[in-house]
C-alpha cells in the first residue's frame, strides 16, 4: 500500500493475502466511520466474521479466491469507489 500525506491509501491497497485484505476492510471502515457492528447490519454478515477478516484470518472462500489470482499471476487492489 502507498500513502499520500494524509496518511489514507493513495493508490488503495494491493491484496496478497488475508492479512492485507484485513488491513483494507479496516481501514475503509473506520474511515468511513463504522463499528463492525454497523458495518455487519449493513452487509447481513456477523460482526464476529467481519472481525475475523480484519484480523487476516483465512477463510476458506478467501483461500480459493487467493489461489486463483496467484495461479493467474494477478492481485487485487482495492481503492475507494464513487458508486
Amino acid at each position: 500500500m502507498t500513502t499520500d500525506d494524509g496518511g489514507g491509501p493513495s493508490q488503495g491497497f494491493r491484496v496478497y493475502t488475508a492479512a492485507s485484505l484485513g488491513d483494507a476492510i479496516r481501514h475503509y471502515r473506520t474511515e468511513a466511520g463504522m463499528t463492525q457492528a454497523q458495518l455487519a447490519a449493513q452487509t447481513g454478515l456477523q460482526r464476529s466474521y467481519l472481525s475475523e477478516l480484519e484480523r487476516g484470518k483465512e477463510t476458506e472462500q478467501l483461500k480459493r479466491l487467493l489461489r486463483v489470482l496467484r495461479q493467474l499471476g494477478v492481485r487485487m487492489t482495492l481503492d475507494k469507489a464513487d458508486w
